[in-house]
């Protein structure tokens, strides 16, 4: 399959992000603030086409960030379930791309386990790794710091934030006051055009 060019990936994504997630109306958000907005990015992220643009458009938004800031991610993932396909994708996308050291997939559970090991972060990571923490969407930015807690509680670096859409909503300020830069594929503003 021919691989797209950057911009094009983009404009495909877009495209698929508004014609499936992109929803008017009256809902209540996670946050419990009310808006007329709900990107519901799960039905993108987990769409065949979808997947592999956002594996490509993530990729080079890791790997621009990583350049920028002078990181050595070796991890990329999140709080499941909305940055488990996100993280897959860009990792399967390293592969592909022929990185010289692809970026690994990981999950953050939304608690920790019960059993056997006991862990909270799942999938290949390890204690001292520099990470890249996603999401998908994000608003107030607080299942963002719950990663980044579960992460930094298990012995993780937090190298940077990746998030696939920005809502512009307070949630990249909130978590780069916490030190954490963030850089987003999209934001409310370039989706809705």
């Amino acid at each position: 399959m021919p691989t797209l060019s950057l911009a094009d990936a983009k404009a495909a994504l877009r495209a698929i992000l508004l014609k499936k997630s992109v929803m008017r109306g009256d809902f209540t958000l996670a946050s419990g603030a009310k808006s007329d907005l709900y990107v519901d990015c799960r039905l993108t992220t987990l769409d065949a086409e979808g997947a592999n643009h956002v594996g490509q458009v993530m990729h080079a938004l890791l790997r621009e960030t990583e350049q920028a800031l002078g990181a050595a991610p070796v991890g990329v993932g999140g709080l499941t379930m909305g940055a488990d396909p996100i993280s897959l994708a860009t990792a399967m996308y390293s592969h592909l791309a022929g990185d010289a050291k692809p970026i690994q997939a990981f999950s953050v559970r939304k608690e920790a386990k019960g059993h056997g090991r006991k862990k909270q972060v799942e999938g290949n990571f390890k204690e001292g790794d520099s990470v890249v923490v996603v999401d998908d969407v994000i608003t107030t930015g607080g299942s963002t710091l719950k990663a980044i807690d579960a992460i930094e509680a298990e012995g993780g670096k937090i190298a940077f934030v990746l998030v696939l859409l920005d809502r512009e909503e307070g949630g990249r300020a909130n978590i780069e006051a916490r030190g954490y830069k963030v850089a987003s594929a999209f934001t409310r503003t370039t989706v809705l055009g």
